[in-house]
């Protein structure tokens, strides 16, 4: 059942991608873009799949089960659930050409790594600091995309060719904008995941989890900084995408180094 979901729901991702392809094709042409319902419609139901799927791989009859794998794609769900939203109101859909590939990878992994955590039992509030914090890792997962484009679009404005994808994706101002409201965003949800964590997680600092617990703090710290910065002295440009990924690179190794390194490395 799994494996069948999992193929499904990697056809309509495929199907998806190849639409946002075809669309911008159509606006680099110059034309206006066709198919916007059929792909509103294609990416509700790659939601659908991919997250029935998620669900079939966590969901245990005493709790939840959450590997390196099954993390990777929950995160890149939540990502493509903030993209979609977005791109109702904002002509985004170039962000989601990079994003689904890595979706499709993510979605595989669970498949090749099928080796589970222990369960966790979410009754005691440990449920609202496990999602507070996938969601914050998303955010910024999606903030750091977000910064990869608007390098791009900084390089080749700055170069006087405003070519290809450039062409496609909103002005560099907007872009900006975007930006940090996706970080404050990120800041927010992160800071619910470190205080639900003080509440929730039995000995925070313990040796499984000083590290996870470290570093994401000090991403926090980079993360509101930046912000700050940008309040006080209007970092923007290079800087705040420089911030931003330093910030994404330091909660990745957090989260995700911490998690692969206790399943594949210590045994």
């Amino acid at each position: 059942m799994t494996i069948t979901l999992n193929l499904f729901a990697t056809l309509a991702w495929l199907a998806t991608w190849l639409l946002i392809g075809v669309r911008l094709r159509d606006r680099l042409q110059t034309r206006s873009p066709q198919y916007r319902h059929v792909l509103v419609a294609l990416w509700l139901l790659s939601l659908s799949l991919h997250g029935w799927s998620i669900v079939n791989h966590v969901w245990q009859v005493d709790g939840v089960s959450i590997s390196f794998a099954t993390a990777s794609s929950i995160v890149m769900w939540l990502c493509n659930l903030l993209l979609f939203m977005t791109m109702l109101k904002r002509p985004l859909e170039t962000l989601g050409l990079f994003i689904v590939p890595f979706t499709v990878t993510t979605m595989l992994l669970p498949l090749l790594s099928p080796s589970q955590t222990n369960t966790i039992n979410l009754n005691n509030g440990l449920g609202v600091h496990i999602f507070t914090s996938l969601l914050a890792y998303s955010m910024l997962t999606l903030a750091a995309l977000q910064a990869l484009l608007l390098a791009l679009q900084n390089k080749h404005l700055h170069n006087h060719q405003p070519g290809g994808l450039i062409r496609t994706l909103p002005p560099l101002l907007d872009m900006e904008a975007l930006l940090f409201k996706l970080i404050l965003l990120g800041v927010m949800l992160l800071s619910l995941g470190l205080f639900s964590g003080a509440l929730y997680v039995d000995n925070l600092f313990a040796q499984h989890l000083a590290h996870k617990t470290i570093l994401s703090i000090v991403a926090w710290v980079i993360f509101t900084a930046l912000l700050v910065g940008h309040w006080r002295y209007g970092w923007r440009g290079r800087i705040a995408i420089r911030w931003t990924l330093s910030g994404f690179f330091i909660l990745m190794l957090a989260f995700f180094g911490s998690k692969f390194v206790l399943e594949f490395l210590v045994k």
